[in-house]
């Protein structure tokens, strides 16, 4: 019975995320995450339009919270905003969830405003999710290889930069972002 349900878990983990998959290379090691295109496709699209385009090379990690989140992907190493796409649609309805090692959108206090921002999250988030605080915010991945590099970014010291807190002293930098084949 044990066999029967490790497969059907197994199953239902490769049906879930069987997405494109996007490495990253950063300043602290590499990680692979795995999106879900087909419960979130328009923030898997948006987020592969950034990979494709070249634009997460040279943008940091600017926001580490440890047991919350790492956040990237919208300031480079000098904290210089990055350039945006249009803003899109929150999913957060989309029946995944803010658990352990998933990717979402980052947003303003408008639920339509994400464009080039994503968190990972270090532990399971609950209340970031749809059903406990609606709007939510939109799971659209999760990472598959190289958490521990996620982990590690909890445990860099971090300081207030300007109006920006919890910023890694020494930033995190996205050196590489390729989508796999």
């Amino acid at each position: 019975m044990t066999k029967v349900w490790l497969t059907a878990l197994a199953l239902l983990s490769t049906s879930v995320w069987a997405g494109p998959k996007v490495a990253f290379d950063t300043t602290l090691g590499s990680f692979t995450v795995e999106l879900n295109d087909e419960q979130a496709p328009i923030s898997s699209a948006n987020f592969l339009k950034y990979v494709e385009d070249g634009s997460y090379i040279g943008s940091q990690f600017h926001r580490v919270i440890p047991g919350f989140m790492a956040q990237g992907g919208g300031f480079d190493k000098n904290m210089n905003q990055l350039h945006t796409y249009a803003p899109i649609k929150n999913e957060a309805s989309n029946g995944l969830k803010n658990d352990t090692a998933t990717i979402a959108m980052a947003r303003t206090a408008n639920p339509n405003s994400a464009t080039r921002q994503f968190f990972i999250n270090l532990v399971d988030n609950d209340f970031l999710n749809n059903d406990q605080r609606p709007p939510g915010y939109a799971v659209f991945g999760q990472v598959i290889q190289g958490f521990d590099v996620i982990q590690q970014m909890a445990q860099q010291p971090t300081h207030t930069l300007g109006r920006m807190g919890d910023v890694p002293v020494t930033p995190i930098v996205i050196t590489k972002a390729t989508l796999i084949k």
